[in-house]
């Protein structure tokens, strides 16, 4: 079967070329992978997810856009931070972004939160899989990008954190 960076860099291939579908048997496996397709002929929440690069949108925006709730933390950067100041935790994998194990539990991390490296911060659904994003540098949530339940893409920013 398929490795986890060989799909990964088959999903990152096909999203940026303008190939509408991938087909391919390999060692006794299939895989299929959706590429560009006109977005008026799909539902909105796939065609967030089969888009090749995301549009930045603000959480307020993104709220109505999508019917989903603004997250409480999705506040801005303190004023005078810069980019410089701050790490982006991405997302190694295009699925659903998930705060907390369950909908009734408490978030993995807050704005406000101090983490260490290592730490659970969120959950990233992909395939009917549970995989846990864990902090690589340890600081202070400054910013959670997307709301809870939203798809989220390959690379995009789930977290920023004020190193410490």
């Amino acid at each position: 079967m398929f490795k986890f960076e060989e799909l990964c860099e088959l999903v990152r291939l096909v999203g940026s070329s303008e190939v509408a579908m991938v087909e391919i048997e390999h060692a006794g496996g299939r895989l299929r992978i959706d590429g560009k397709a006109p977005v008026s002929s799909i539902p909105a929440p796939v065609a967030m997810v089969a888009a090749a690069a995301p549009t930045p949108v603000a959480p307020a925006e993104n709220a109505v856009a999508t019917g989903m709730p603004v997250s409480p933390d999705a506040g801005s950067t303190t004023e005078g931070e810069t980019d410089e100041d701050l790490h982006y935790v991405t997302s190694p994998i295009v699925g659903t972004f998930y705060r907390s194990p369950n909908p009734d539990a408490e978030p993995y991390a807050k704005v406000g939160q101090d983490v260490e490296g290592g730490t659970t911060l969120c959950i990233v659904e992909a395939m009917k899989l549970m995989n846990e994003i864990e902090s690589d540098q340890s600081g202070t949530i400054v910013k959670v990008f997307p709301g809870n339940a939203q798809p989220v893409e390959f690379g995009e920013r789930l977290f920023a954190i004020r190193v410490s």
